[in-house]
């Protein structure tokens, strides 16, 4: 198997399961009413989609058959994931900053 298929493999898996976590986030969220608090749900929606975005576009390079097409949906894939990343990290940061809300 070809490096680049591994990386993206590790890019649909990864973010696949990050996609979930914030899925359970925004609907726990929901359930309890504290979405109308915050801005926690707004930033998980944000993430939500790049990470969706991230599958999408790491399974699209791993049926493409031009490399330069997987090269390019690959580095996509990558900066989408990063920027999702990041997007989470500030949930978490409202999190830790924020205690009242799960009072």
């Amino acid at each position: 198997m070809p490096e680049r298929q591994k990386n993206t493999q590790h890019i649909l898996n990864t973010s696949s399961n990050l996609l979930g976590f914030c899925f359970i986030i925004i609907t726990s969220l929901k359930l309890s009413g504290k979405s109308a608090q915050t801005i926690i749900d707004e930033t998980l929606l944000v993430s939500s989609v790049l990470f969706m975005s991230s599958c999408l576009l790491s399974f699209l390079s791993m049926r493409s058959e031009k490399e330069r097409s997987v090269n390019t949906l690959e580095r996509i894939a990558d900066y989408s994931f990063v920027i999702g990343l990041f997007s989470l990290f500030v949930v978490v940061l409202i999190v830790a900053f924020e205690p009242e809300l799960f009072i």
